[in-house]
């Protein structure tokens, strides 16, 4: 699916901008992000990966709001992200290919019929990629000028 595909789909639909649904979205993300701190500490994971991208979400999010953008899909979230972001060079593609990774095993673990044995590694590359996330939106839904 492209870009226009989602906005003609209302997958993604423009919106009045929104600093303050950004902040609240990016706040909610920082939490989420501690709580996948705690449960990889725990041993958790699959839960801490599930967290760490609902993290990387959640900051996707800000961003959108920011720009004016209401997402219904987290496919098109990240498809809008790497188009308007990523070719841009205001996030890193690398990025943007973990948000999607992460999405895939999202998906895998909440709807899947096999259970998904998330590695120490993987779920600490979640972790580490949702604070380089979380860092970067901040910056880029921040007012200018201060």
């Amino acid at each position: 699916m492209t870009l226009k595909e989602c906005f003609a789909s209302r997958k993604l639909r423009r919106i009045r901008p929104d600093r303050l649904k950004a902040q609240k979205s990016l706040d909610a993300a920082a939490a989420k992000l501690e709580r996948a701190k705690s449960l990889f500490r725990d041993g958790h994971n699959d839960a801490a990966l599930l967290y760490a991208y609902s993290c990387m979400f959640g900051a996707g999010r800000a961003i959108l709001y920011k720009d004016g953008i209401q997402e219904k899909s987290h496919y098109c979230l990240a498809k809008y992200l790497e188009e308007k972001y990523a070719r841009e060079g205001r996030i890193d593609p690398d990025t943007i290919t973990l948000l999607n990774a992460f999405r895939e095993e999202r998906h895998a673990i909440m709807y899947g019929f096999e259970e998904v044995k998330v590695r120490d590694e993987e779920a600490r590359e979640a972790i580490t990629a949702a604070e380089k996330f979380i860092r970067k939106t901040g910056k880029l839904i921040a007012p200018k000028g201060i």
